[in-house]
């Protein structure tokens, strides 16, 4: 069985747990338990050089430039990546986990510190097991602990770290199921502190009569960029292939929800151009890799490639379904692809149902990083700072 089948499965709707951590719960007043911790080399620390690709073919490379005064905080849980044996994932980073980190995570530190918990998740193992046994029945034992760590690091955070500090809390797929899970049970005294929560590739459900009714019900959806305690969440599908029937992203599960979707692009005010940001050779196995982004060129050097105005984005409310669409203007007069990977495939056969959930953050990545920046000034002057 394919990683393609188990990496979205997480996230697919995890029942809830106990704000409370079990029993030998990591210590994150340790180094060690933590993935990324600011001004430390490791996995958010790494080379976030992009090759810019502009519509007639020229290019030019544009490193990452961290701000002098970093003056906020992000909060990152990373997705289902584990390859450990069993059902909850060990507290030793991995291959899988530092590269996750540095393809979603690293780039966010141009503006924050970027601390990242490691956490015993729900393994891609356990996950994969569960999908051969036939088993509907999601792993809720696991869950619950793969949750106490994420809350145990979060209160550790908050004591240890913070100091009065906005943050930002960044996920996606079962990260963004246990930061759902943790602004659920969040109480108001830490809910100040919380700019914005990015919750990208889960289905956060608000009633469709009464949107202030639902999932995190007592946090907005973001409807500008200059905006604070605000969420923004979506999933991705190609514009042409929308969420099909029984599809476990962009339905809701509820009856009378709606699957909340907002449009990072929209809200930086770029129309439907995203600003997109992506691995420059794909996203692995589980879909097909890139092979040039300019025709007879071989593939930048740099591990990152944008394609300005190559990506369009768009909230789409229709049939039953809420997501946020993706356009691909290919334009075959000139050098550059017309179109770029990121389908979940089993051989030849594209799985539409997955959408495109491996890469629901690159898609907007670079408006996504600049949305925190714009929320902390908003949160900030609020603040009086």
């Amino acid at each position: 069985m394919k990683v393609w089948l188990t990496l979205a499965l997480a996230m697919a709707g995890l029942a809830p747990v106990s704000a409370q951590a079990p029993a030998g719960a990591p210590d994150y007043t340790e180094d060690e338990s933590w993935l990324c911790r600011p001004d430390r080399i490791d996995a958010c620390a790494t080379d976030q050089s992009v090759s810019v690709i502009e519509s007639d073919g020229t290019t030019r490379v544009e490193p990452l430039v961290p701000d002098t005064d970093r003056a906020f905080d992000c909060f990152y849980v990373y997705p289902t990546v584990s390859l450990d044996q069993g059902a909850n994932s060990d507290m030793v980073a991995g291959p899988e986990e530092r590269r996750v980190a540095h393809a979603q995570a690293a780039r966010f530190r141009q503006h924050c510190r970027v601390f990242a918990p490691l956490y015993r998740q729900i393994t891609l193992t356990a996950l994969r097991e569960m999908v051969e046994r036939g088993e509907a029945r999601r792993p809720v034992a696991a869950a619950a602990v793969a949750f106490g760590d994420v809350a145990a690091a979060w209160r550790s955070y908050l004591a240890q770290d913070n100091g009065g500090r906005g943050v930002v809390l960044i996920g996606h797929s079962q990260g963004s199921g246990m930061l759902k899970q943790l602004l659920e049970a969040m109480p108001e005294s830490e809910r100040g502190r919380v700019i914005s929560a990015l919750l990208i590739g889960t289905n956060v459900e608000r009633a469709t009569d009464d949107p202030a009714r639902g999932e995190i019900a007592w946090m907005p959806p973001c409807t500008r960029a200059d905006q604070y305690g605000c969420l923004v969440s979506y999933v991705t599908f190609r514009a042409d292939a929308p969420p099909p029937a029984g599809s476990r992203f962009g339905r809701a599960r509820g009856a009378g929800n709606a699957v909340l979707c907002v449009d990072p692009a929209a809200l930086m005010g770029h129309g439907e151009s995203a600003r997109a940001i992506f691995s420059t050779g794909g996203v692995g196995t589980s879909s097909k890799p890139m092979t040039e982004w300019v025709a007879g060129r071989p593939l930048p050097t740099t591990g990152f490639t944008a394609v300005p105005g190559l990506i369009s984005t768009e909230c789409v409310d229709a049939d039953g379904a809420q997501y946020l669409a993706v356009t691909v203007n290919g334009d075959p007069a000139d050098p550059r692809v017309d179109d770029i990977t990121g389908d979940v495939f089993v051989g030849e056969t594209r799985l539409d149902d997955w959408g495109l959930h491996l890469i629901d953050m690159p898609v907007a990545m670079g408006d996504l990083v600049a949305l925190t920046a714009r929320q902390h000034a908003a949160w900030a002057a609020a603040q009086g700072e």
